[in-house]
Order: C-alpha cells, then sequence, then structure tokens
C-alpha cells in the first residue's frame, strides 16, 4: 500500500515561514501531477498548489505571491514553500498524487498552526 508522507509542519508566528515536503516512494513519481491541499476546522478540503509532470503551476487566489510549490523527480519529492504565513493558514496540509489511469494517493498531513 503506497502512502505518500508529508513532514515539516509546525507552530509558526504570522509572517513566519515554513517547508513541507511529501515523500512518494513506490510510485512512479515523475509522471505524477502533485498537488497540496490544506483542511481547516470546519471547512472543506481545498487546493492550495498544484504541479504537473510536467512542472506546470497553479495557485489558489489566496496564497499566490506567497506559497510556492516545487518537485524534486531525483527524491520522489514535492514541496510547498509557505511565506507571509497568515492565521488563516492555519490548517492540515495534505499531500496529492493524481494520474489519470494510475490510481491516485493520499498523505496522512501534516499540521501547520500560525498563532502569535
Amino acid at each position: 500500500q503506497v502512502q505518500l508522507v508529508e513532514s515539516g509542519g509546525g507552530l509558526v508566528q504570522p509572517g513566519g515561514s515554513l517547508r513541507l515536503s511529501c515523500k512518494a516512494p513506490g510510485i512512479i513519481f515523475d509522471i505524477y501531477d502533485m498537488g497540496w491541499y490544506r483542511q481547516a476546522p470546519g471547512k472543506q478540503r481545498e487546493l492550495v498548489a498544484q504541479i504537473s509532470s510536467g512542472g506546470s503551476t497553479d495557485y489558489a487566489d489566496s496564497v499566490k505571491g506567497r506559497f510556492t510549490i516545487s518537485r524534486d523527480n531525483a527524491k520522489s519529492t514535492v514541496y510547498l514553500y509557505l511565506n507571509s504565513l497568515k492565521p488563516e493558514d492555519t490548517a492540515v496540509y495534505y499531500c496529492n498524487a493524481v494520474h489519470p489511469t494510475y490510481p491516485n494517493y493520499w498523505g496522512q498531513g501534516t499540521q501547520v498552526t500560525v498563532s502569535s
């Protein structure tokens, strides 16, 4: 059973930064589109950022200019750089691997808390 593994969450003050990592062992990483989602308490899970297998990126309006997604195919890892964090960025962040014909996968989530 493939399981994506997120890390890098934590408690940070407003205006601070974090780097989330998601390692994807056991899949043909470079053919998958990768995404980061988040879910805050009482809210639906939402797409934050995505990067295609070819390296094209897209971001939710709420994080444009503050978050950056990147991937390292040699390490089967996707990153999310969170800058200028706000309290409303507090959520559990999930990694997702998507392919049109192969199975899709989720990670277990990593908590990001932005608070003074």
